[in-house]
């Protein structure tokens, strides 16, 4: 009740400064009235817009006009000086497009790329990180996975990795455990995120940023991916089927390991080392280098043994693919 009546007084008051004090010439004063609280009104309604808007657009947008202002004063003053050394047309115009247009805009790169004025980002531009490069923030099961590091390695990824302080403490915390294996897998990532800080394809940062509101690590990650506008690398599947439900490009390591697998295609012949016995009689099973099974019909007797086998057909479930296959005779059939 109390903001209603301050802002009916807001509406009030400059409505009266309208009145008294009239902004423009041949105007009544009922019309500069009706000004003023218009003007009012519209200052409200903006304080109301910005309440709704995320303080990222906020700022971005401020800094873009900024810029703009700056940059376009700079043009016009030189535009002015070329002006008076020589006759130029059009002065009206180039004025209102360096006067104007710059800081429009600024106003609009500021509000279609708030990422592109974070802090964060303009932090890393002057310590030499472009903001138009590609940013990955890393999860703490990626660096522990290890795989992240020869694609790295490989030149398939380039650009700025970012690794959260918790993200850190958590690699610590895990090092530092008493179960045998879970230290194992702590001091992997610590060894794999000292790689991937030498490595000359990419750029690793450290950086103290937190979200006190989230709980968890996972929360935390997601939130600052969408903040800051860096796709997550991860190869947790339930983190990247949350981060993609929030408009987070996600990089999942087993994904991209999935689709790197052979295909091997119903027709083609290759060679292979029968393994096990399958559940059917006289079944054999063997494995691709990727671990794909493959099932040959006829074959249990060949048990321990590399031979020739031919794809008949491909399963697709759920876990993964299945290969049938048959025995291939040395003259071919």
């Amino acid at each position: 009740m109390i903001i209603i009546i301050l802002k009916i007084f807001f509406i009030l008051f400059f409505t009266f400064i309208g009145y008294h004090n009239n902004p423009l010439q041949d105007v009544s004063h009922v019309f500069s009235a009706i000004l003023g609280g218009c003007f009012a009104v519209f200052l409200i309604l903006l304080i109301e817009k910005l309440k709704q808007t995320e303080l990222k657009y906020i700022w971005s947008s401020f800094i873009g006009i900024l810029l703009g202002t700056s940059l376009g004063f700079i043009f016009f003053e030189l535009f002015k000086t070329i002006a008076m050394s020589a006759p130029f047309q059009g002065y009206i115009f180039f004025k209102t497009l360096f006067l104007v247009g710059f800081p429009v805009t600024g106003l609009f790169i500021g509000l279609q790329r708030p990422d592109m004025f974070s802090p964060l980002n303009i932090r890393e531009f002057f310590r030499g990180s472009s903001v138009f490069t590609d940013s990955f923030i890393i999860d703490t099961s990626a660096l522990i996975d290890g795989r992240i590091l020869p694609i790295v390695d490989s030149g398939f990824l380039e650009g700025d990795f970012m690794i959260a302080q918790f993200v850190l403490a958590e690699l610590q915390k895990i090092a530092d455990s008493g179960d045998k294996s879970k230290k194992v897998r702590g001091t992997r990532g610590l060894d794999i995120l000292d790689k991937l800080r030498k490595n000359p394809n990419i750029k690793v940062n450290i950086f103290n940023k937190d979200v006190r509101y989230a709980k968890s690590v996972d929360q935390k990650l997601v939130l600052l991916a969408n903040d800051l506008n860096m796709k997550l690398i991860t190869n947790d599947i339930n983190l990247s089927k949350i981060a993609k439900l929030q408009d987070v490009k996600v990089l999942n390591v087993n994904e991209l390991a999935y689709a790197m697998k052979p295909i091997v295609l119903p027709g083609e012949s290759i060679n292979l080392y029968l393994s096990a016995e399958g559940k059917e009689k006289n079944q054999g099973i063997g494995y691709l280098d990727d671990g794909t099974m493959v099932i040959i019909e006829n074959a249990r007797q060949d048990i321990g043994k590399k031979m020739r086998v031919e794809i008949t057909s491909v399963l697709q479930t759920t876990s993964g693919k299945m290969l049938f296959g048959r025995k291939v005779s040395k003259n071919g059939r």
